[in-house]
């Protein structure tokens, strides 16, 4: 095992988190993924706040930059939010923290920066930029939510939650749902991540109408 430092540390923290969700990032339960006692890690990290700190700025390293390889502002933003939806989806504990701590790392600076320069370059006003991140981030975050949420991942998942459903409708029928579950949901090629694709355009479709 390579000798102890602040990477491994944050490595173990992400593992945990992802195992255990953001109650698990605690001295001890780090210092047990390592293999290690929980003292030794404070000569590496100060204390938890360090940690959480540190994770999150690794979670925001691991977005794509925008602004690198792209023709265009929708193009870099688009690009990013894809990126920043993935991670997330693998990180979904850190959506509560991300905008909660008081000390953001150099990774999460510059990603801010980036996006910001992005929409700036492309002739957004400041308060334009401002509306956008926020709308966009909003977004990605709510879509992140509710995907962790769903009682189905699978297309198999899908077909059987659907078919319960509508096994338990009322004799009424509910005829717009059972419209939406029979020949939308249920459709061969239906696959709810593309809803997300679809917001995300209809986001920047408005945010280019509005632009300069």
């Amino acid at each position: 095992m390579p000798p102890l430092s602040r990477d491994l540390v944050l490595e173990a923290a992400i593992r945990a988190a992802d195992l255990g969700g953001v109650e698990a990032i605690t001295m001890r339960r780090v210092a047990q993924e390592l293999g290690v006692e929980a003292m030794s890690l404070y000569h590496h990290v100060p204390n938890k706040d360090a940690i959480l700190d540190g994770v999150v700025d690794r979670v925001f390293a691991a977005i794509e930059l925008p602004g690198s390889g792209h023709g265009d502002w929708r193009a870099a933003i688009r690009a990013r939010a894809l990126s920043a939806r993935a991670v997330l989806s693998r990180h979904s504990w850190a959506l509560g923290l991300m905008d909660s701590r008081r000390d953001p790392g150099p990774a999460t600076l510059r990603h801010h920066d980036a996006v910001l320069g992005v929409l700036r370059r492309a002739g957004f006003t400041l308060p334009m930029a401002a509306h956008a991140v926020s709308l966009i981030d909003s977004y990605i975050s709510g879509f992140v939510l509710q995907e962790a949420s769903l009682p189905m991942a699978s297309r198999e998942e899908v077909t059987e939650v659907a078919g319960g459903i509508l096994d338990d409708l009322p004799e009424d029928g509910l005829p717009y749902l059972t419209e939406l579950i029979v020949e939308h949901a249920l459709r061969p090629d239906y696959d709810h991540a593309s809803e997300f694709d679809y917001g995300l355009d209809l986001i920047l479709d408005a945010l280019e109408a509005r632009r300069g």
